[in-house]
């Protein structure tokens, strides 16, 4: 009776077996996994970060290599946060900070315009408090605490195992926001 208590709490066996790494912040996260991630993925590339501004300071040439993953056929998507909401002026106003959302937003907007085939992009305010970036199979969600930024959010790295986990509940996540989301 004992050794199979012992077994379940030294090996994943349920859901947790998706759970790759936890973070306390996501400038935890290793500096090369995005790029990884990014340079991995073949059929799903989506971004749902209210700005996903960092991503263009940690992954050199990402306009070029996410163009380059839609000319193959990738379904390359961009959620951000709409810069001209009530809930992004509030966000703002807690964050505090001379590099707004807007700004960070604009910045997102202007690099995704550098690439060599257009990216589809959609703004929304639902996701001020969560992102989530999914690379095929593999996805990084990060909620955020407080008035912190983005990179001070805590962020779990997850792997798909199983029809129905947690990371298909958060594939319907984006999906759920990116149906309901407008126009850039």
């Amino acid at each position: 009776m004992l050794w199979p208590e012992v077994v379940r709490r030294a090996i994943k066996v349920g859901s947790d077996r998706e759970l790759v790494g936890v973070y306390a912040r996501r400038s935890d996260l290793p500096s090369s996994l995005f790029r990884e991630l990014i340079n991995k993925a073949g059929t799903r590339l989506w971004f749902g970060g209210y700005t996903s501004y960092f991503v263009w300071l940690e992954v050199p040439n990402a306009a070029a290599a996410l163009g380059a993953k839609a000319q193959g056929g990738a379904d390359v998507r961009f959620l951000l946060g709409d810069p001209r909401s009530d809930v992004t002026t509030a966000r703002e106003r807690i964050e505090a900070t001379p590099l707004t959302l807007a700004t960070r937003i604009a910045m997102t907007q202007a690099e995704i315009a550098k690439s060599p085939e257009p990216l589809a992009v959609r703004l929304s305010e639902r996701h001020v408090a969560m992102s989530v970036w999914i690379f095929d199979d593999e996805a990084i969600v990060a909620t955020h605490i407080g008035a912190g930024l983005g990179q001070d959010s805590v962020t779990m790295h997850l792997r798909r195992r199983e029809a129905g986990g947690p990371f298909d509940r958060y594939v319907e996540h984006f999906e759920s926001l990116w149906d309901a989301a407008g126009a850039a």
